[in-house]
């Protein structure tokens, strides 16, 4: 068992939320109900990120990885919600592409 965050293992999980904010795509169209939604969720997401640069460049691993799970967290949650579109790279625990996913829509 592996109970360190070490700056390695936080450098990826950055680099894989970092990646996430660059290709989700807001599906809602503009003035939908659900376009506040999907812009609140994914200012969450870039503000919790920001957050875990700004604790990762300060060495403090623990608040830096807290916060960048809580970005990634909302990234997850937009695209469960189906607000997002997310690339089927698996950068997410649910990907808006499957199966299951499409038919959820439907």
């Amino acid at each position: 068992m592996d109970d360190r965050i070490t700056r390695e293992r936080l450098d990826k999980y950055l680099s894989l939320t970092h990646k996430g904010l660059l290709s989700v795509e807001l599906l809602p169209p503009v003035g939908s109900h659900l376009a506040a939604a999907a812009s609140d969720f994914f200012s969450m997401a870039q503000s919790y990120y920001r957050d875990a640069v700004f604790y990762f460049q300060k060495e403090d691993y623990v608040t830096s990885f807290a916060a960048v799970n809580y970005a990634h967290g909302y990234l997850d949650a937009g695209i469960r919600l189906g607000v997002f579109k997310g690339s089927g790279e698996g950068l997410f625990a649910f990907d808006s592409n499957s199966k299951e996913h499409r038919e959820m829509r439907e």
